[in-house]
């Protein structure tokens, strides 16, 4: 009897040991007093926030020839975090121009004061209400973000999305707001068809169904903040900023001259585009470079 005792335990360990790799990892409730950000996990049927380990060095003193953007929306986050009334917000516009970046300087800013982030995926956000459901009890101020919120020709994800943001955020406690970054204003693509069955009306123009309901989904968002490209001027003072900022921490002496500036222009050329993000990846290269020489 013991020995098929014995024996049967062994099988039931050997098959536990198959399927544990297959069970969901035991989930431990986050401290959001030392936790400042959290990402979203589907899984299964549900989903989990995962802890972030996230850097507080980016400032919003950083952020170069945005100040308009970067006043409205440290207003807004200055008002979230106060407990007062403010605004779901959509920071739409050129690539690398710094959406992302401010989002994350004002945790930066207000993480002292309890705001969090939480960083949820565009095809998760049919899960808000359960992310809404987590947070809504808690006394911490939380963002959620979703970066590259947009819609590809023929998805019509974004009804259903429509729908969920309605419920959501209408009913979101208030301790919870969506920010959101897009490359489009209204979040699809807008063609030139969806204007061919515009009506004038009494002398007034009547825009067709199609684009009413493609301009609905952003009307979601309070608060609608526009990122341009940049300009030569405007890309050469990122750079200057970022060389300066990298070469004080590595304690390295520097001059801008017209020979630096060539080298920074030639960079974005070959890169096809002036942005915030290439700025600061010609400063890490240039800041690089000048440090391995040293060294030789």
């Amino acid at each position: 009897m013991d020995s098929r005792l014995n024996a049967f335990l062994d099988r039931a360990e050997a098959v536990l040991a198959r399927l544990e790799p297959l069970l969901p990892t035991p989930r431990v409730a986050i401290d959001w007093e030392r936790c400042l950000a959290a990402r979203w996990h589907r899984e299964g049927y549900g989903g989990y926030l995962q802890p972030l380990e996230v850097s507080l060095d980016l400032r919003l003193d950083d952020l170069l020839g945005v100040d308009r953007q970067r006043e409205q929306l440290a207003r807004n986050t200055r008002q979230f975090v106060d407990g007062l009334p403010a605004n779901h917000a959509l920071l739409w516009g050129a690539r690398g121009t710094g959406k992302s970046s401010l989002v994350r300087a004002l945790l930066a800013e207000h993480a002292g004061a309890g705001l969090r982030l939480i960083e949820i995926e565009r095809d998760h956000l049919a899960d808000l209400p359960r992310v809404v459901e987590q947070l809504a009890k808690l006394p911490q101020r939380f963002v959620l973000f979703c970066d590259d919120l947009s819609f590809e020709a023929g998805e019509g994800d974004y009804r259903v999305l429509k729908s969920v943001l309605d419920g959501s955020l209408e009913r979101a406690p208030d301790n919870v707001l969506l920010y959101a970054t897009s490359n489009r204003r209204h979040l699809v693509p807008e063609k030139e068809s969806d204007n061919e069955n515009w009506q004038r009306v009494d002398g007034e123009l009547h825009p067709a169904e199609a684009v009413e309901d493609k301009i609905a989904l952003s009307d979601r968002f309070g608060l609608w903040l526009s990122f341009y490209p940049f300009t030569q001027e405007h890309f050469l003072a990122v750079v200057r900023h970022w060389i300066g900022v990298m070469a004080k921490n590595a304690g390295l002496s520097w001059d801008w001259d017209e020979a630096l500036e060539k080298e920074a222009i030639r960079w974005a050329l070959g890169r096809g585009n002036r942005n915030g993000r290439c700025a600061y990846q010609f400063a890490r290269h240039w800041v690089g470079l000048q440090l391995l020489d040293a060294q030789a």
